[in-house]
């Protein structure tokens, strides 16, 4: 919100309380009136939306800032910066698909280099974890080919499921190269489903859930490809 826009909401609430505060000129007189009570209710409740309302535009544009931040910040992790010359965040295009609740829009970031596309970012949930879903960043190339995915948020277990982040181990990089092409379905599953991607010991669940959520966001991109590149 603008200084100005602010500057003219303060003064809004200024001018109200006057107003209230001229109802109370002649307090013993108010007290008499049946009504009193509700004066109070009113002046203590108008005062208090209006100071919401202040801190929420106040503080609006901050959390706005934090959170492109934070995406920046993941972006980086799953695109090489040698591989685009623009601002990601600021080149977005938005896919809509049907789903079982209505329709889901993806944001998908496109990276450029020199005007040409070289590949692509976007955020998605793996369902399936063992203490529900998981939000993931995926990164890749024009062709398909797996850049960098990153864990964004999830509840799974410390110790065990948590290993899906990169902080606590090197596991999410064993998505780095991978598509469609080059692993069969068969092989987007862990190992003990026969597949070639590692579990962890006493936490099956969790990687099993970000396998298929890589191979479903793989998915994704080919169905929107040409949409995608154009």
């Amino acid at each position: 919100m603008s200084s100005a826009n602010l500057e003219a909401l303060q003064e809004f609430a200024s001018s109200c309380w006057e107003k209230l505060v001229r109802q109370f000129d002649d307090l013993d007189a108010l007290r008499q009136r049946l009504d009193y009570q509700t004066y109070i209710l009113a002046a203590a409740a108008l005062v208090s939306s209006l100071l919401l309302g202040i801190a929420h535009f106040a503080t609006q544009g901050a959390i706005e800032a934090r959170r492109n931040e934070d995406i920046e910040m993941t972006l980086e992790q799953v695109f090489p910066g040698s591989l685009h010359d623009n601002v990601l965040v600021d080149d977005v295009k938005t896919i809509t698909e049907p789903s079982k609740t209505g329709v889901l829009e993806t944001t998908v970031y496109i990276a450029r280099l020199k005007g040409a596309i070289t590949g692509v970012a976007f955020k998605f949930i793996a369902s399936g974890g063992y203490s529900g879903p998981i939000v993931l960043m995926m990164g890749m190339d024009k062709d398909g080919a797996v850049l960098g995915v990153r864990v964004v948020a999830h509840a799974e277990t410390p110790g065990l499921g948590d290993k899906i982040e990169r902080g606590k181990s090197d596991w999410i990089l064993s998505f780095d190269g991978r598509s469609l092409s080059n692993t069969s379905s068969e092989r987007w599953r862990v190992k003990k489903d026969g597949g070639d991607f590692d579990q962890f010991a006493g936490a099956t669940i969790t990687p099993r859930a970000v396998v298929h959520g890589v191979e479903s966001g793989l998915k994704f991109f080919q169905r929107h490809k040409a949409e995608l590149l154009e």
